[in-house]
């Protein structure tokens, strides 16, 4: 590992656009790590080696030309969820394997008109299903901070490509904090958007009134880069509304002085681990002491987000994976996973006739008092700060054979889904040679008020510089 694998977007785009180093040498540093580390943590199902080397290739005579593009020569690394044109895209499962689309989502063509490098298409939980990356029909992925243990799903292959220095930076899907729980788990910062911030077009979809598209970073600055390049408006998804999308960099010094921060009390709750419990505390106290006003407020609904996330969930599941009949594209059904026939099952059962009243439409009730409580907790607050997980990572195989218990691990995170607010994750220590993290949650469109917060906790604390293979 070089010096190149410890630089953040900005600090790479500075050395590109000096001259420190080309675009090229810049891809390769992070080509030899892939090589060093993914047999060990599996991250990767497709390395786009040739592919990348042509387009680093690109960005030097761009560069050359005194062009300057928001990531040119960055490498970046995709969830195998997005559809890349020319490149295999599996979604994790043996349905698609072998699946080259004929297009690219709209978020990796805006990558490439940003000058992107394309390094490679990301392990995930298959179809985006599980919260720690075990699910893959590619095999689990594994934490580099301790490779017996998990590291967050499903997004886990992005999160351990910046987290062990393969890409500077990686897109992820949250759907019920599936960029939030591995972005805490592997010491990288997290990016749920607002849903409908980014297009959804050309992502396989899980659950389509839930999946956020985000990201993965080195740090907040970055994250705000980052968003910079795939927040907008796009025709081709008619979720993306048309609100102004702004420079997300431009406010993130802006002091914080004064913004009232909400301590949820339903997300501090009995069984969460102590240790994690003081470590978002001392976050918490961090704010308060630089002119925060922090305020205990109520979510009085959380205790039921869980059982209503597991009955939508799984219904829009079992709607979504019916096109995969092995006829038009695809491989035969029968090599769904073991997790996507649980749901498509549960989905199945919820939307049938005589359930669909006692669950299915139940549910959106539900859904409805919850999106109800975060409008009554911005009237009081501007944002709202918690844990990301109850718990630390856990052993690979300790909760395979407990659906439920892994479930259960996204209990601080599927709220923000159901109600589409903007949570941004963001490192605050370890604990047990652990990472953990804390999520802010804003008002919808609301992500610079989150970089600001985050960015402002981040140039104190400094938790990105630590990364798994520093001596």
């Amino acid at each position: 590992m070089t010096s190149h694998n410890n630089l953040t977007i900005k600090k790479a785009r500075e050395g590109l656009l000096k001259k420190d180093f080309s675009a090229v040498e810049l891809l390769n540093a992070y080509l030899e790590q892939i090589e060093r580390k993914n047999s060990e943590l599996n991250a990767f199902i497709t390395v786009c080696k040739s592919e990348a080397l042509e387009q680093a290739k690109h960005a030097d005579k761009l560069l050359s030309e005194g062009q300057d593009l928001p990531l040119l020569g960055i490498p970046i690394a995709l969830k195998d969820i997005y559809s890349t044109k020319g490149i295999q895209t599996t979604a994790g499962s043996n349905v698609l394997k072998g699946y080259i689309p004929p297009f690219d989502a709209t978020v990796v063509a805006r990558l490439k008109e940003a000058g992107a490098v394309i390094i490679g298409k990301t392990n995930l939980d298959a179809w985006a299903h599980g919260s720690s990356g075990e699910n893959s029909d590619f095999g689990p992925t594994k934490n580099p901070w301790n490779t017996d243990f998990v590291p967050g799903g499903s997004s886990s292959g992005s999160a351990v490509s910046v987290s062990a220095q393969m890409a500077i930076a990686a897109t992820g899907t949250d759907t019920g904090g599936s960029i939030r729980l591995p972005a805490s788990f592997t010491n990288t910062v997290g990016l749920k958007p607002t849903y409908g911030r980014v297009s959804r077009y050309g992502i396989v979809a899980m659950a389509s009134s839930l999946d956020s598209i985000g990201h993965f970073t080195k740090n907040v600055e970055d994250s705000a880069l980052f968003l910079n390049v795939t927040a907008g408006n796009d025709p081709l998804d008619g979720t993306t509304p048309t609100v102004e999308v702004p420079d997300y960099t431009k406010k993130l010094d802006k002091d914080i002085k004064g913004i009232r921060i909400g301590i949820p009390k339903e997300y501090f709750i009995a069984g969460m681990d102590p240790k994690v419990r003081e470590n978002i505390e001392k976050a918490i106290k961090f704010y308060e002491e630089n002119g925060c006003k922090i305020e205990q407020i109520s979510l009085p609904h959380t205790e039921y987000a869980i059982a209503t996330y597991y009955i939508i969930q799984p219904a829009e599941v079992s709607s979504n994976l019916a096109r995969y009949d092995g006829i038009r594209y695809g491989n035969k059904r029968k090599t769904f996973g073991e997790e996507a026939k649980r749901r498509i099952m549960l989905g199945t059962f919820t939307l049938s006739v005589g359930y669909y009243d006692a669950y299915y439409k139940k549910a959106l009730k539900v859904r409805t008092l919850l999106i109800k409580d975060f409008e009554e907790a911005f009237k009081k607050v501007d944002a709202i700060i918690a844990p990301v997980s109850p718990t630390l990572p856990w052993k690979i195989g300790e909760k395979a054979n407990d659906p439920l218990s892994m479930y259960l691990s996204d209990v601080f995170t599927v709220t923000a889904n159901i109600t589409g607010h903007p949570g941004l994750s963001i490192p605050t220590g370890f604990v047990d040679g652990f990472p953990v993290g804390m999520q802010i949650i804003g008002p919808h469109f609301k992500e610079e008020l989150l970089f600001n917060l985050g960015h402002r906790y981040e140039q104190e604390h400094k938790w990105f510089e630590r990364n798994p293979y520093e001596t």
